[in-house]
């Protein structure tokens, strides 16, 4: 069969759309084929339906992977600002929300409209409900057989992301493609994921979901600062999802609930100004009132601050500087945001996305061992590698 495109792209995410309209901008024949009945779904659902599209801050240090190196060629030739261009090019109106976040100010459909027009623009097909039955390489050519027909090309883009959210349609069929064609795969794991408690763990906070607190979160070397949400089964927020790419079962994960006070300091202080006080109504003033009671139901001991001696608020202090949460586990991919590891980037050109075991094929975006913190890096990951493939297919 001779072949009918340039480029086959399966996978009609982020990444793979960012391929396509790169390689169609080169004046390459190229097709998408998409499974599910539309585009960009997890875009659209992303930011809470406005898609905190890049993160100004970027750097190779906010993602994962085994190769820690891997994503920085791509990183530094397709920037934050870059895609900004993009965006303000389609006057699409958007806002900084904290630490560089960058939402659309309306609609995340505004960025898949975008990356469609442009795909369009440029001359490449979308094909969407078009499920990929078997794939073949010979003679240097690849060749999909799909429930639409069969295509073929020298070069094939796998942008079939990870397996979270897989009530959106993830699968695993890119990791499989990827050991089709002798390429190692990583194991996988939930990232940027609440938190499950379990035992008393979880019976000690239950009935306090839906509070919430700022926190830093602590496992390893790995430390986040942001708000944590008390839920029915565990643990949330952005400090939380943050710290979960990077804890696994039986890590010992700590909070400081007083982020931005020296505990110690704090207590002594309030010990002058208010003797007669009990220690939940001054742990009231820093965290939300019925998170103080319980610690002091639990953790702490709860009576005037006057009686409490040097070492016994020096005690206090250290629990609430360094409060140990038992985590049991995570809620998984069924509302990870994202996966953690994936095709091993040994196997890849961190230049061009190309497979060094099969000259033509490529690998974008979350398929790969590269996972990027909550805020956008996930994003930009997409764009920089998706503009890498699009330029070297």
């Amino acid at each position: 069969m001779l072949p009918t495109h340039d480029v086959l792209v399966i996978g009609g995410g982020a990444a793979g759309l960012m391929t396509a309209l790169t390689a169609g901008q080169r004046g390459l024949r190229v097709l998408v084929v998409e499974h599910a009945n539309k585009v960009g779904k997890k875009i659209l659902m992303s930011g809470g339906g406005r898609c905190n599209f890049t993160n100004t801050g970027t750097t190779p240090a906010n993602f994962l992977s085994a190769n820690p190196h891997f994503c920085k060629s791509a990183l530094a030739r397709y920037t934050p600002a870059d895609f900004i261009g993009l965006v303000e090019r389609h006057r699409i109106a958007y806002h900084e929300k904290e630490l560089g976040q960058l939402f659309c100010d309306v609609s995340s459909k505004l960025i898949v409209k975008l990356l469609v027009d442009e795909c369009l623009a440029a001359g490449v097909r979308i094909e969407t409900a078009c499920r990929v039955v078997r794939v073949e390489h010979a003679d240097g050519v690849f060749r999909l057989e799909t429930t639409l027909g069969r295509f073929a090309a020298p070069s094939l883009v796998v942008a079939t992301g990870g397996l979270s959210i897989p009530s959106m349609g993830a699968t695993g069929f890119g990791y499989d493609l990827a050991k089709q064609f002798g390429h190692d795969v990583l194991p996988t794991r939930a990232g940027l994921v609440p938190l499950t408690l379990s035992g008393k763990h979880q019976e000690r906070l239950a009935d306090l979901s839906g509070v919430a607190l700022p926190v830093e979160a602590r496992c390893g070397k790995a430390r986040f600062r942001n708000f944590m949400l008390l839920t029915h089964r565990g643990v949330s927020g952005p400090s939380i999802l943050q710290i979960s790419s990077y804890w696994q079962p039986g890590d010992d994960l700590r909070l400081d609930l007083l982020p931005d006070r020296d505990a110690l300091d704090w207590l002594q202080a309030q010990q002058k100004q208010r003797p007669d006080a009990e220690l939940k109504t001054v742990l009231s003033d820093a965290l939300p009132r019925r998170f103080a009671q319980r610690l002091c139901e639990v953790w702490l001991p709860n009576r005037p601050m006057k009686q409490f001696n040097p070492p016994q608020l020096k005690e206090a202090a250290a629990l609430l500087s360094d409060w140990p949460l038992v985590a049991s586990g995570t809620e998984g991919y069924r509302t990870a945001e994202v996966t953690l590891g994936g095709v091993d980037t040994d196997g890849v050109s961190s230049s061009t996305m190309m497979s060094k075991q099969l000259p033509g094929l490529f690998f974008v975006g979350e398929v790969l061992d590269v996972t990027g913190w909550l805020g956008g890096y996930n994003f930009q990951w997409a764009w920089a590698s998706g503009h890498a493939a699009g330029m070297a297919a």
